[in-house]
């Protein structure tokens, strides 16, 4: 069912990202292709906000490990609550995008409130502020809040990769407005078999190769498939994001989101511009794209983005560029939540897992 639809709705999934071309399904080979497979089966059709990771393929496998084992993989949190972090963060990040597709989902998989949910979405909505996250316990039960951190830090990072990269919706731009809520259901009712389908945690984590779980990720052992999915993820965007900016710029950008609590640095982006100055002229452009990614997605516009690739007109380094930025102010998140280690689910994961 995810081939066909993918087939059926290529042109119009492709055409709705901007700045690069995604790789076509049938031109697709390699770990593009490993990974198209198992999004079409898993999420039940070529989602553009991993697809337009296509141009960098090692980054977008790491964009397909986060999404899945985090979102997709089953464990000890049902769909519907994931769905309702990911609404709600999306919701606090202005990304009005990936807010129509997962409340679209939700009200397609959900007859009626779960336990916990006014609970979770209270959180989730807080989760992105430092001052706000420091005053919501994490919900559920703690094992179960490990869960949940990953689909946050997740969509705090597709949210900004899609701000860049899409537009304000899933649905074409010429749809009159009064037929948008139609359109959702019925997105929403494609979506829902495979939402509802159980999926098997860590079968995406063969696409990249294990790696060591950094210090600020540490909230993420003794939940295997999350550990080894964060990890991993994390790998290929730093050695992808060392790869395409200098050292200055990353540190740079680093620097800003250290202290960064979460919100909006300044209206314009002039705070970007005066940031950048400091570096030479030929890295100003790149910590110029890095920092708005990281802080102030929503800032990121075409001039943005053809003034860094005057420098470099690489689809794939701005992929990798924008992909390191957006996971580095990720992770920022994550180090704000009041989470405990769980050492109840480390044995669970441990048998469950292939």
């Amino acid at each position: 069912m995810g081939a066909l639809l993918s087939r059926m709705t290529a042109p119009g999934t492709l055409a709705q990202v901007r700045h690069v071309t995604p790789v076509r399904p049938g031109a697709a080979r390699g770990l593009v292709a490993g990974v198209y497979a198992q999004v079409e089966r898993d999420f039940g059709m070529l989602a553009p906000p991993v697809i337009l990771h296509s141009p960098a393929p090692e980054t977008m496998a790491a964009c397909w490990l986060l999404l899945r084992e985090s979102l997709l993989a089953s464990g000890t949190v049902s769909r519907v609550l994931k769905e309702v972090v990911a609404t709600e963060v999306s919701a606090a990040n202005t990304c009005p995008y990936c807010v129509d597709v997962h409340r679209a989902t939700l009200r397609a998989i959900s007859r009626h409130e779960d336990p916990g949910t006014r609970r979770t979405a209270s959180w989730a909505r807080a989760c992105g502020l430092k001052q706000t996250a420091e005053r919501h316990e994490p919900p559920l039960l703690v094992g179960h809040s490990r869960e949940l951190l990953a689909v946050a830090v997740t969509f705090h990072y597709l949210n900004r990769m899609v701000n860049v990269f899409l537009g304000d919706s899933p649905l074409p731009p010429e749809l009159p407005r009064g037929a948008r809520g139609t359109a959702l259901r019925l997105f929403g009712a494609v979506m829902r078999p495979a939402a509802r389908r159980s999926r098997r945690k860590g079968d995406s984590l063969t696409l990249l190769p294990a790696a060591p779980v950094p210090a600020d990720l540490a909230w993420t052992r003794g939940t295997r498939h999350i550990e080894g999915a964060f990890a991993r993820a994390a790998a290929a965007v730093e050695t992808a994001g060392a790869r395409r900016l200098p050292e200055p710029v990353r540190d740079l950008v680093t620097t800003h989101v250290t202290t960064w609590e979460g919100h909006p640095p300044g209206l314009g982006r002039s705070w970007a511009d005066e940031a950048a100055a400091t570096l030479p002229p030929a890295q100003r452009p790149a910590a110029r794209l890095a920092l708005l990614t990281a802080l102030a997605s929503y800032q990121v516009d075409a001039g943005v983005v053809a003034a860094y690739r005057a420098g470099d007109p690489d689809p794939q380094a701005l992929v990798e560029t924008t992909a390191w930025a957006a996971l580095t102010a990720a992770r920022r998140v994550a180090a704000w939540q009041p989470l405990q280690r769980d050492p109840i689910n480390t044995a669970t994961d441990e048998r469950t897992l292939p």
